[in-house]
Protein backbone atom coordinates (compact mmCIF):
# COMPACT_ATOMS: atom_id res chain seq x y z
CA UNK A 1 0.00 0.00 0.00
CA UNK A 2 1.42 3.33 -0.91
CA UNK A 3 1.59 5.67 1.78
CA UNK A 4 0.31 8.72 -0.51
CA UNK A 5 -2.58 6.74 -1.54
CA UNK A 6 -6.20 7.96 -0.38
CA UNK A 7 -7.03 4.54 0.67
CA UNK A 8 -4.12 4.80 3.06
CA UNK A 9 -5.96 7.40 4.89
CA UNK A 10 -8.68 4.39 5.79
CA UNK A 11 -7.05 0.74 5.12
CA UNK A 12 -4.72 1.63 8.38
CA UNK A 13 -7.94 0.35 11.06
CA UNK A 14 -7.78 -2.95 9.29
CA UNK A 15 -3.88 -3.69 8.42
CA UNK A 16 -3.27 -2.12 12.18
CA UNK A 17 -5.06 -5.00 13.42
CA UNK A 18 -3.41 -7.44 10.46
CA UNK A 19 0.17 -6.31 11.62
CA UNK A 20 -1.13 -6.71 15.73
CA UNK A 21 -1.81 -10.16 14.43
CA UNK A 22 1.45 -11.32 12.77
CA UNK A 23 3.82 -10.63 15.49
CA UNK A 24 1.11 -12.76 18.00
CA UNK A 25 1.03 -15.41 15.73
CA UNK A 26 5.21 -15.34 15.55
CA UNK A 27 5.65 -14.92 19.22
CA UNK A 28 3.40 -17.68 19.56
CA UNK A 29 0.91 -15.59 21.57
CA UNK A 30 -1.90 -17.46 19.29
CA UNK A 31 -1.93 -20.51 17.56
CA UNK A 32 -1.14 -20.43 13.92
CA UNK A 33 -4.57 -19.29 12.17
CA UNK A 34 -6.59 -21.81 10.90
CA UNK A 35 -9.98 -21.54 9.36
CA UNK A 36 -11.08 -18.97 12.39
CA UNK A 37 -10.26 -15.70 14.03
CA UNK A 38 -12.54 -14.07 16.94
CA UNK A 39 -10.98 -10.34 18.05
CA UNK A 40 -12.36 -8.31 20.63
CA UNK A 41 -11.60 -4.50 19.14
CA UNK A 42 -11.79 -2.18 21.81
CA UNK A 43 -12.11 1.47 21.93
CA UNK A 44 -13.77 2.32 18.18
CA UNK A 45 -14.98 5.95 17.47
CA UNK A 46 -13.97 6.92 13.69
CA UNK A 47 -13.82 3.16 12.50
CA UNK A 48 -17.63 3.30 13.05
CA UNK A 49 -18.04 4.99 10.06
CA UNK A 50 -15.67 2.88 7.86
CA UNK A 51 -16.58 -0.79 8.67
CA UNK A 52 -16.57 -1.84 5.23
CA UNK A 53 -12.81 -1.09 5.43
CA UNK A 54 -12.41 -4.42 7.36
CA UNK A 55 -13.17 -6.40 4.25
CA UNK A 56 -10.15 -5.83 3.86
CA UNK A 57 -9.09 -8.42 5.90
CA UNK A 58 -9.97 -11.21 3.07
CA UNK A 59 -7.47 -10.20 1.64
CA UNK A 60 -4.75 -10.79 3.98
CA UNK A 61 -6.41 -13.67 5.67
CA UNK A 62 -8.31 -15.69 2.76
CA UNK A 63 -10.25 -18.58 3.56
CA UNK A 64 -10.47 -17.63 7.28
CA UNK A 65 -13.73 -16.81 9.02
CA UNK A 66 -13.17 -13.61 11.05
CA UNK A 67 -15.11 -12.25 14.29
CA UNK A 68 -14.82 -8.88 15.75
CA UNK A 69 -16.39 -7.85 18.65
CA UNK A 70 -16.42 -3.80 18.42
CA UNK A 71 -16.77 -2.82 22.49
CA UNK A 72 -16.41 1.21 23.35
CA UNK A 73 -18.54 3.77 25.30
CA UNK A 74 -18.56 5.93 21.56
CA UNK A 75 -20.96 3.03 20.18
CA UNK A 76 -24.34 4.34 20.50
CA UNK A 77 -26.76 2.53 22.37
CA UNK A 78 -29.03 2.25 18.97
CA UNK A 79 -26.39 0.09 17.43
CA UNK A 80 -25.76 -1.67 20.28
CA UNK A 81 -25.91 -5.96 19.06
CA UNK A 82 -25.96 -4.60 15.88
CA UNK A 83 -24.16 -7.34 13.54
CA UNK A 84 -22.87 -6.89 10.18
CA UNK A 85 -21.48 -8.79 7.43
CA UNK A 86 -19.13 -8.33 5.22
CA UNK A 87 -19.10 -10.93 2.34
CA UNK A 88 -16.33 -9.02 -0.32
CA UNK A 89 -14.20 -6.10 -0.56
CA UNK A 90 -15.62 -2.79 -0.16
CA UNK A 91 -16.03 -1.48 -3.85
CA UNK A 92 -16.87 2.28 -4.64
CA UNK A 93 -20.40 4.02 -5.58
CA UNK A 94 -19.02 6.64 -8.38
CA UNK A 95 -21.28 5.76 -11.11
CA UNK A 96 -18.49 6.24 -13.73
CA UNK A 97 -16.07 3.66 -11.78
CA UNK A 98 -15.21 0.93 -13.59
CA UNK A 99 -15.52 -1.41 -11.20
CA UNK A 100 -19.58 -0.14 -12.34
CA UNK A 101 -20.66 -1.27 -8.66
CA UNK A 102 -24.12 -0.66 -7.47
CA UNK A 103 -24.86 1.25 -4.61
CA UNK A 104 -27.63 -1.03 -3.65
CA UNK A 105 -24.77 -4.26 -2.83
CA UNK A 106 -22.37 -2.05 -0.98
CA UNK A 107 -22.34 -0.85 2.59
CA UNK A 108 -21.06 -2.45 5.64
CA UNK A 109 -24.68 -3.39 6.39
CA UNK A 110 -25.82 -5.34 3.17
CA UNK A 111 -26.06 -8.69 3.55
CA UNK A 112 -26.20 -11.19 1.06
CA UNK A 113 -26.89 -15.27 1.20
CA UNK A 114 -23.76 -17.36 2.33
CA UNK A 115 -21.15 -17.52 5.02
CA UNK A 116 -19.56 -14.02 5.80
CA UNK A 117 -15.80 -14.19 5.90
CA UNK A 118 -16.28 -11.06 8.06
CA UNK A 119 -18.40 -10.64 10.99
CA UNK A 120 -18.23 -7.95 13.14
CA UNK A 121 -20.67 -7.06 16.31
CA UNK A 122 -21.12 -3.76 17.77
CA UNK A 123 -21.41 -3.08 21.92
CA UNK A 124 -21.63 -0.20 23.48
CA UNK A 125 -19.68 0.24 27.11
CA UNK A 126 -16.83 -0.24 28.31
CA UNK A 127 -14.96 -3.61 27.82
CA UNK A 128 -15.06 -4.48 31.65
CA UNK A 129 -18.73 -4.30 31.89
CA UNK A 130 -19.78 -5.86 28.28
CA UNK A 131 -16.94 -8.78 28.89
CA UNK A 132 -19.67 -11.70 30.72
CA UNK A 133 -21.52 -10.64 27.56
CA UNK A 134 -19.44 -11.33 24.89
CA UNK A 135 -18.21 -14.50 26.88
CA UNK A 136 -21.58 -16.15 26.17
CA UNK A 137 -19.99 -16.66 22.85
CA UNK A 138 -16.49 -18.54 21.90
CA UNK A 139 -13.41 -16.85 24.01
CA UNK A 140 -11.24 -14.16 21.89
CA UNK A 141 -8.08 -14.82 20.42
CA UNK A 142 -6.77 -11.67 20.21
CA UNK A 143 -7.80 -8.59 21.75
CA UNK A 144 -7.07 -4.83 20.15
CA UNK A 145 -7.08 -1.34 21.32
CA UNK A 146 -6.25 0.66 18.88
CA UNK A 147 -4.83 4.78 19.51
CA UNK A 148 -5.99 3.45 23.06
CA UNK A 149 -4.44 6.87 25.25
CA UNK A 150 -3.97 4.19 27.91
CA UNK A 151 -2.36 6.88 30.41
CA UNK A 152 -5.08 9.38 29.85
CA UNK A 153 -8.04 7.61 30.46
CA UNK A 154 -8.60 6.27 33.80
CA UNK A 155 -11.18 4.07 32.65
CA UNK A 156 -8.30 1.86 31.58
CA UNK A 157 -7.41 0.51 35.23
CA UNK A 158 -10.41 -2.08 35.47
CA UNK A 159 -9.88 -3.04 31.80
CA UNK A 160 -6.45 -4.17 31.85
CA UNK A 161 -7.14 -5.59 35.13
CA UNK A 162 -9.42 -7.88 33.41
CA UNK A 163 -7.17 -8.13 30.57
CA UNK A 164 -4.28 -9.32 33.14
CA UNK A 165 -7.15 -12.42 34.47
CA UNK A 166 -7.92 -13.57 31.25
CA UNK A 167 -4.53 -13.80 29.59
CA UNK A 168 -5.16 -12.94 26.33
CA UNK A 169 -2.91 -11.77 24.08
CA UNK A 170 -3.89 -7.82 23.53
CA UNK A 171 -2.30 -5.18 20.97
CA UNK A 172 -2.56 -1.63 21.94
CA UNK A 173 -1.58 1.72 19.62
CA UNK A 174 -1.26 5.13 19.76
CA UNK A 175 -0.29 8.01 17.98
CA UNK A 176 3.20 8.73 19.15
CA UNK A 177 5.80 6.48 20.89
CA UNK A 178 5.74 9.06 23.60
CA UNK A 179 2.20 7.92 24.60
CA UNK A 180 2.97 4.20 24.35
CA UNK A 181 5.91 4.80 26.90
CA UNK A 182 3.35 6.34 29.13
CA UNK A 183 0.58 3.53 28.77
CA UNK A 184 3.61 1.18 29.20
CA UNK A 185 4.22 2.53 32.34
CA UNK A 186 0.53 1.84 33.17
CA UNK A 187 0.14 -0.89 32.35
CA UNK A 188 3.44 -2.45 33.97
CA UNK A 189 2.10 -0.60 36.98
CA UNK A 190 -1.25 -3.10 37.10
CA UNK A 191 0.41 -6.26 35.78
CA UNK A 192 3.54 -6.41 36.92
CA UNK A 193 5.14 -7.17 34.08
CA UNK A 194 7.07 -5.80 30.84
CA UNK A 195 5.07 -5.49 27.24
CA UNK A 196 5.46 -9.07 25.27
CA UNK A 197 6.09 -7.29 22.37
CA UNK A 198 8.13 -4.09 22.47
CA UNK A 199 6.63 -0.35 20.98
CA UNK A 200 7.55 -0.54 17.68
CA UNK A 201 6.45 1.44 14.45
CA UNK A 202 3.40 0.65 12.60
CA UNK A 203 4.15 0.58 9.09
CA UNK A 204 0.65 0.84 8.17
CA UNK A 205 0.40 3.84 10.35
CA UNK A 206 -2.25 6.51 8.84
CA UNK A 207 0.37 8.71 6.83
CA UNK A 208 -2.01 12.17 7.76
CA UNK A 209 -0.84 14.02 10.85
CA UNK A 210 -3.05 14.30 13.56
CA UNK A 211 -3.34 18.35 13.21
CA UNK A 212 -4.85 19.23 16.87
CA UNK A 213 -3.04 16.87 19.39
CA UNK A 214 -2.16 18.00 22.89
CA UNK A 215 1.43 17.09 22.45
CA UNK A 216 4.34 19.16 20.74
CA UNK A 217 5.09 15.76 19.11
CA UNK A 218 4.36 14.30 15.26
CA UNK A 219 1.54 11.99 15.96
CA UNK A 220 -0.53 9.82 13.01
CA UNK A 221 -3.05 7.67 14.12
CA UNK A 222 -2.51 3.91 15.07
CA UNK A 223 1.74 5.14 14.93
CA UNK A 224 3.18 3.08 17.03
CA UNK A 225 2.26 -0.35 18.37
CA UNK A 226 2.90 -2.78 21.29
CA UNK A 227 1.45 -5.88 23.01
CA UNK A 228 1.14 -7.63 26.40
Amino acid sequence: MEVHSAVALLLHWPLTLYWAIKPAVQGNLIPEISNELRIHYLGPEKELHQLAVFSELNAVFPDVQIHIDLVGPAIPEERNGERIELHDYAHCTETNCKCKCLTESFGPTSLQSGSSAITLKLHAGYYHDCYKDLMKGSPPNLIIAPNAGVAAYRSWLQTIELIKEIKVPTFFSDYCEEACNLATSCISSVTGASPTVPIQLNPFRQPLAVEDSALFLPCYSNCFIFGI
